[in-house]
This record gives structure tokens, sequence and C-alpha cells, in this order.
């Protein structure tokens, strides 16, 4: 079975644990193949946290979880250098922290304050940490998925900008469709049965083997050959800029965007097309698969005005606009 094939099947495994979730999985598998990191925002219960644990139960990947409260320290993060004194003597020795995983589940980021957030900072963006004047690389695979509540905002701290730009996608998660709502209700009855081997729910033994790492850094060599052509590119450029100098485009942008997109905009446009084009089995990108992603990869970056929010414009809004003016060269 080839890396696709593969991908495939750990995409259907994972739509068997999260019912009516398909593009938070999808969007999920497009940020492990893009070697980004994605925050995921809904309200509670809509499989935020159970996506990412389905995603490190059918991989084979360590998955640290960190539970973001008011009271954390970077070091509960990071790691701490610590005391050792053993026959006389004494050393100091790093003991590394829970971001030192494969995939890290950053749960309700925002509900630690900023220095705390700041932490991941330099994992994110330069797959490592330095404490007390010594880096320590993260492992080859590396992931942080963060949740937050878009409505319970009393005693949370929001997400600085340069942190919200590290983050590959921002990926919206919505409500299942009504239709799927019974299949959830027998999805987790049939996971409180008892672990017979035989109930087919998450307490099930099964011989199933997880997708290999090498699978996933294989996939990512084949994304990074999917040709890009320069039509493509410039649409990409030209809907960055779009945020950048809206009144090129339209009055009601100009009013809207206060600050546009970075240049990680422009990137992760680029490395999630390729990787959405690579899913659906072409070897190269179409316009789709720009307009596919381009809600994911600009809705956090976009900062908005005292207009736009006046009028109850949302980024999500303002990027729909924003594709709808932009035509492809």
């Amino acid at each position: 079975m080839g890396a696709r094939e593969e991908m495939l099947e750990l995409k259907q495994r994972m739509g068997q644990s999260i019912i009516g979730q398909d593009h938070v999985v999808e969007r999920l598998l497009i940020g492990l193949l893009a070697n980004g990191n994605v925050l995921l925002e809904g309200l509670p219960g809509l499989a935020k946290t159970r996506a990412v644990k389905a995603l490190a139960k059918n991989l084979d990947a360590e998955l640290s979880r960190i539970q973001f409260t008011p009271d954390l320290l970077p070091s509960d993060i990071t790691g701490s250098e610590t005391y050792y004194s053993a026959g006389g003597g004494g050393q100091f020795r790093f003991d590394p922290g829970p971001i030192f995983a494969n995939l890290v589940l950053a749960d309700e980021i925002n509900r630690a304050p900023a220095k705390v957030q700041a932490a991941l900072l330099e994992a994110m963006e330069e797959r490592q940490v330095t404490v007390a004047g010594t880096t320590h690389v993260m492992p080859d695979l590396f992931m942080v998925l963060a949740t937050q509540n878009p409505v319970e905002q009393e005693g949370t701290y929001p997400l600085p900008e340069a942190q919200m730009d590290r983050f590959l996608m921002h990926v919206l998660i919505e409500y299942a469709p009504e239709a799927l709502e019974t299949d959830i209700l027998r999805l987790v009855r049939s996971e409180e049965l008892p672990d017979d081997g035989q109930t087919g729910g998450d307490n099930k033994t099964t011989t199933t083997a997880p997708i290999a790492q090498q699978t996933v850094f294989e996939a990512r060599r084949q994304i990074h050959t999917i040709h890009v052509a320069k039509a493509i590119e410039q649409y990409t450029v030209d809907l960055i800029w779009a945020t950048r100098d809206p009144g090129r485009y339209s009055e009601d942008l100009a009013k809207w965007i206060h600050v546009g997109a970075s240049p990680r905009g422009g990137i992760a446009l680029d490395k999630t097309s390729r990787a959405h084009a690579w899913f659906e089995g072409r070897d190269h990108v179409t316009p789709d698969d720009v307009r596919a992603v381009a809600h994911d990869c600009l809705r956090h970056r976009l900062m908005l005005s005292y207009e736009a929010n006046a009028a109850g414009m949302t980024a999500h809004e303002v990027v729909s606009e924003i594709v709808k003016v932009v035509a492809v060269a």
C-alpha cells in the first residue's frame, strides 16, 4: 500500500471515531502532512479533543496532553533543569516537559496567561526548546494541536497575534448534521460496553497496526513534488495582497481589514493547497485547492477594523469576500 492509500486509511479510521466532522479530520491530516500546527475552535462537546486523540490512536506517535490553566508555569510545558546529587557530588540535568512528544494537545490554550502561551512559540516555529542556555531539539514528527472555546471568555487570555500566526491553520468546528446525531449516540453507547474484544467500540481489543511515521515522511516527500503553476503562485500572492491592500479590490474590504496576513499566510496556502491536491490524487494544484484551504489559512491572520466589528462581520466572512473578488490570472 502506498503512502496516499495509507493516509486515506488513517482518515477512514479517524472517521469511525468522529462522526459528522469529516472537514476536521481532513484538516488535521493536511496540517500533519504540511508539517504545521493547527488551532481547533468550537463549542464544548464538538469532538475537538476526541479528534486529536483519534489521530494519535491510529498513528504510531506519542501524544502528550497539556491542560492549560491560569496557574500553569512555562517550565511545566518545556521542562526544567533539576539538580541531582549522588556519591557526594551533584549535577544539573534537564527533565523534558510534555512538549517533547510527537503530537502535543494544548487543551484550552487560552486559559493560561501569555507567559505560558509563549513557552510554545520556539517549539512551534523552530522545532526546538531552549532552557538554561541549552537547545533541545523536538522529534522529527512534531505537531501542536491547540483547542479553544469561542464563547466561554471569562478567565481566558486571548492568544497574541504572534502566536496565532504560528498556527498553519485555524479550523472552526460546527455541529454535526442532524441526521448523524443518532449515530453519535450509538457510537458512545457502544464504547460504554465492556471490553470483550467484540463490541466494536473504542474499548475493543484491536489488532490493526497504527500507521507508521515513515508513511507521513514519505507523503511529505511526495507532496513536495506536486506541481504549482505560475498562475497558481500568482493567485496565492493576490489573495495575500488582497488582505494587505484591500482597497485595490473592494471598498468594503478596505473598510473591514485593519491588518492583513503575514508572509506565513502565503506559505500556509502553498503548503496546504499542495497537500489538498495530493489527497485528491492530483499531481498539480488547481485554484479549487487554494480556495478549499483559504479560510483555514487566513481567518486567524486578519485583524478586522472597528467598522467590521461594529457591523458584526467575522474574519470568515471577510475571507469569503476576498475569495469572491480575487480572480485567477
